[in-house]
């Protein structure tokens, strides 16, 4: 194995776009392990709510989003924990503006889950929001040395309060811990990119 910090340039067209995605040079292990993990947590995630049914009452649209955010963030924790991913999204040039950005754009997922699933609970969104918003900068901001158990501190205490302070909808429970596992564990947390020796 070897540590390499400089991705390869993205490729032109379609596959380029999908280089800037997941980061270029991924390997076929890395793609078939993000593809099968979110297919298969999703699948898994959608059979423990079938049994709910009844319970859940959600409409069609209900359910297209839960599909939608089930593969999002079971594919994201896995995209951004791969080697060629932490390269490519903690490669030179990459700032503050940059991974501050990209986590507080997913502040969609929060707000629809506050308005389709919890009737308009802006408290909801106001609370975990914050949390990210604030959770991210004190990431960015913490020394390299301290990154990690700053990060399992903060992600812990997103753990209690999904399951004490602010209990998630029914159905969702596990939306909560993956969102910030994706966001604030599997991508900001810059870690040494291994890659395997070429044939």
């Amino acid at each position: 194995m070897k540590i390499s910090w400089t991705p390869p340039k993205p490729r032109d067209g379609l596959a380029g776009t999908w280089d800037k995605f997941i980061g270029p040079g991924a390997t076929d292990a890395e793609q078939w392990l993000q593809l099968l993990g979110a297919l298969g947590l999703t699948a898994v995630l959608t059979l423990i709510n079938i049994t709910q049914r009844a319970e859940l009452k959600w409409s069609t649209l209900q359910w297209v989003v839960f599909l939608l955010f089930a593969f999002d963030l079971s594919g994201g924790i896995i995209t951004n924990a791969t080697a060629t991913a932490k390269r490519w999204y903690h490669r030179a040039g990459q700032q503050f503006i940059h991974h501050f950005g990209f986590v507080a754009v997913h502040g969609i997922h929060l707000a629809a889950v506050a308005w389709l699933f919890r009737g308009g609970d802006w408290l909801y969104f106001g609370v975990y929001f914050g949390y990210l918003l604030v959770g991210t900068a004190v990431i960015l901001r913490t020394p390299l040395y301290l990154k990690r158990p700053m990060t399992l501190l903060l992600y812990s205490g997103i753990l209690l309060l999904n399951s004490g302070v602010i209990l998630p909808s029914p159905g969702l429970g596990w939306l909560i811990p993956f969102f910030f596992l994706k966001l604030l564990v599997a991508h900001l947390l810059p870690e040494a990119p291994f890659q395997p020796e070429q044939p």
